[in-house]
């Protein structure tokens, strides 16, 4: 909790700064200003693809996860999505 907070007025404070300074920093503290902070700290994620077979989707992640010594990573994740397409897989937009 304590982190969020100190987080939360980081951000106030770079905003307050940056408003200060040039066009550009204000179109960059406007951007900063408009980021919802979760607990934590961390920005929220928009919505993005989810798998249309859910099944499926469990185990070839689990399959890419034996494969590759580092998951998740760049090449495991594009070898899941290509391989899960393959098997008849989809994405849906949430």
């Amino acid at each position: 909790m304590a982190t969020n907070t100190r987080n939360r007025k980081t951000v106030k404070k770079v905003v307050k700064a940056l408003n200060k300074a040039s066009k550009t920093h204000a179109r960059q503290a406007k951007t900063l200003s408009a980021l919802k902070l979760k607990k934590g700290g961390k920005a929220k994620k928009k919505g993005g693809a989810k798998p249309t077979n859910p099944a499926l989707y469990a185990r070839v992640k689990a399959e890419a996860k034996r494969k590759f010594k580092v998951y998740p990573s760049a090449y495991a994740n594009a070898w899941l999505v290509r391989t899960y397409k393959k098997r008849g897989g989809g994405y849906r937009s949430s």
